[in-house]
């Protein structure tokens, strides 16, 4: 349910934007502290690598793939959550890069979200993010993905 959610709130939000702004020119939200501005992005986060477009549907594709897969083994509220927003995440930029301009597999992802000294993001953005952040402390608390807390070497939980 996380991930219909996130991918049904990262396209409606995309739609708008390309609907209801011009590119390049923001519209300011909450002073300078948020403002939309519709962009293209053929690359990863902060404009990486723009010419290797392919490269991030593949690598898109995968993590889809592995998300689904380990998901089965879930046993934990917070690891769904966490893994509910990586996949609607992921597939929210994949599915920009399968059907957007200018071509299969090689589209440009819509971001709209600015923020003041940040790389113009979109909600999908934010949803991997979050998820990153849910997954390190997870893997701090030694959360296993099934919802047991992990074993130290003499089989007592890691403190």
């Amino acid at each position: 349910m996380v991930a219909l959610i996130g991918l049904a709130a990262d396209q409606v939000t995309k739609a708008l934007a390309v609907a209801l702004l011009t590119p390049g020119e923001p519209v300011p939200v909450v002073g300078d502290v948020l403002q939309l501005v519709l962009l293209r992005n053929p690359g990863a986060a902060f404009s990486f690598a723009t010419g290797a477009t392919w490269v991030f549907t593949l690598i898109a594709v995968v993590v889809v793939v592995a998300v689904l897969r380990v998901s089965r083994k879930l046993g934990s509220r917070t690891w769904a959550l966490a893994l509910g927003l990586l996949l609607a995440g992921a597939t929210g930029n994949l599915v920009d890069r399968l059907v957007r301009a200018p071509g299969f597999a090689r589209g440009h992802v819509v971001d709209f979200l600015a923020l003041p000294n940040w790389p113009v993001f979109n909600v999908a953005d934010s949803m991997i993010c979050t998820a990153a952040a849910l997954i390190v402390l997870l893997a701090l608390r030694g959360t296993e993905i099934d919802g047991r807390r992990a074993t130290g070497r003499r089989g007592a939980p890691r403190a």
